[in-house]
């Protein structure tokens, strides 16, 4: 019989409640705006798109081991459940970020080909923590590869994005179905973000030496993912478009990195009270 009070299950809910289709998303004014905007404007949504865009394709490529490992440690059914929709809806999003690339004939992966830092964590940092996973399925193993994309790329990392595209996009009332179809990526992702917290605590709580593998992840990749969000705007000097501040968006990683850190400590101490 499947716990209906398990949190996973309750997301694996919500996952069918809103399925959306990228193909519904009306691309037309955004075109057209895309027409109105100057080449650096252009350049700078470009480039965090393809940013989301090569990190989607990585999860897509590398999330299934923790689906396997998970069950080869006796794991929940609703957890596996609900993984099943995050392996979907990662894909979902490839797609997503592959149709607005085309509708706007934007070239996306040459803007992060030679991003040094992003390179380091989307092609050697994450596919080593998710792979490592298809021989270890330790609890260590488990605990370092949610880590390493639940909290840092999707908490922190993916949610800086978003706010970068509300800045620039929402805030000046253009390109009104990108500004969608990002919010529905990251209404995806909030649940990600849940089950990863939850998926911590319940391997902490078996293991309590793991919070320390935790942190020791957690403070081994927030420089790099930081680094990743300065980049982004060091090819403008101070003609930053739209009028965005770097100092907000590093200020508002450390702030995600914060947010999560402390949820799982709440998590934690709740489940250890009598």
């Amino acid at each position: 019989m499947l716990d209906q009070t398990l949190l996973p299950l309750g997301l694996y809910h919500k996952a069918k409640q809103l399925i959306w289709d990228p193909r519904d998303i009306d691309l037309s004014q955004d075109v057209r705006d895309w027409q109105g905007m100057s080449e650096r404007e252009r350049d700078i949504i470009v480039r965090l798109s393809a940013q989301f865009l090569g990190g989607e394709q990585a999860v897509t490529h590398d999330l299934a081991p923790l689906l396997i490992a998970i069950r080869r440690q006796g794991g929940l059914i609703e957890e596996e459940m609900f993984l099943t929709t995050q392996l979907f809806e990662e894909s979902k999003h490839v797609e997503w970020f592959e149709r607005w690339c085309n509708a706007i004939g934007a070239e996306a992966t040459e803007a992060i080909a030679l991003s040094r830092p992003y390179r380091q964590l989307f092609e050697i940092e994450l596919p080593a923590a998710l792979g490592r996973l298809l021989d270890d399925h330790s609890l260590r193993a488990q605990a370092e590869a949610i880590a390493t994309y639940h909290i840092i790329i999707e908490g922190v990392l993916a949610e800086t994005g978003y706010r970068g595209y509300a800045r620039a996009l929402r805030d000046n009332g253009i390109m009104t179905g990108t500004v969608r179809g990002v919010e529905l990526v990251q209404r995806d992702e909030s649940r990600h973000i849940a089950y990863g917290l939850y998926a911590l605590e319940r391997l902490i709580r078996r293991e309590p030496t793991l919070w320390d593998t935790v942190m020791d992840r957690l403070n081994a990749l927030l420089p790099l993912a930081l680094e990743i969000v300065g980049e982004t705007f060091a090819p403008y000097s101070d003609d930053i478009p739209f009028g965005l501040d770097p100092s907000e968006f590093i200020a508002y990683a450390g702030e995600q990195f914060d947010h999560r850190l402390a949820a799982l400590e709440r998590g934690i101490a709740q489940s250890t009270q009598p």
